[in-house]
């Protein structure tokens, strides 16, 4: 059985029996996520409403989280391969010691592709409902929740690579 999730112009397929598909919880309808504030690694300020039109991985994380440290080379060859126009893995950072400890962690370990986003109030873990880290949220073009992942993943794996191409795909194309 198949169930067919509208991504805004675009589609989906995933398995309605398991409701999962690369490692994520799929709603069976998008679901709204409320604004959250954070600013970009110059200070200026962001919402998520800044993002609309494209599809995005909204991956919630700290640089004092173990899982999170491990899954974040993954993020960035992910935004590698597939960000652009349509794409972006957005790493919102909740550090509480600023945006240098999350420049300098970006730095240690090599990333080279994600751009430099922070909530030092830590709202966004509140907002989102997300009492644990790493959580990655997948959004559609409008914004809205089409499925999330509490804990790591190997983000740039052919499964999900596959399965966000299918996302990010207008459909009919």
């Amino acid at each position: 059985m198949t169930l067919l999730l509208q991504a805004g112009s675009q589609a989906a397929q995933q398995t309605a029996d398991s409701g999962t598909r690369a490692g994520l919880t799929i709603w069976p309808e998008p679901k709204p996520v409320p604004e959250i504030d954070f600013v970009d690694g110059v200070g200026k300020p962001h919402t998520l409403a800044d993002f609309k039109g494209k599809v995005v991985l909204l991956n919630v994380w700290a640089t004092w989280c173990g899982p999170c440290r491990e899954e974040m080379p993954t993020l960035d060859r992910l935004q590698s391969q597939l960000g652009g126009s349509d794409f972006q893995v957005l790493a919102l950072s909740i550090d509480q010691g600023g945006i240098q400890v999350v420049r300098d962690f970006y730095r240690e370990i090599g990333i080279q592709h994600l751009e430099l986003y922070i909530d030092e109030s830590a709202e966004a873990n509140r907002s989102l409902n997300a009492f644990g880290l790493p959580v990655t949220l997948l959004l559609d073009r409008q914004g809205r929740e089409l499925a999330r992942k509490l804990g790591a993943a190997e983000w740039d794996s052919p499964e999900v690579i596959e399965y966000l191409k299918e996302v990010i795909t207008p459909q009919g194309n």
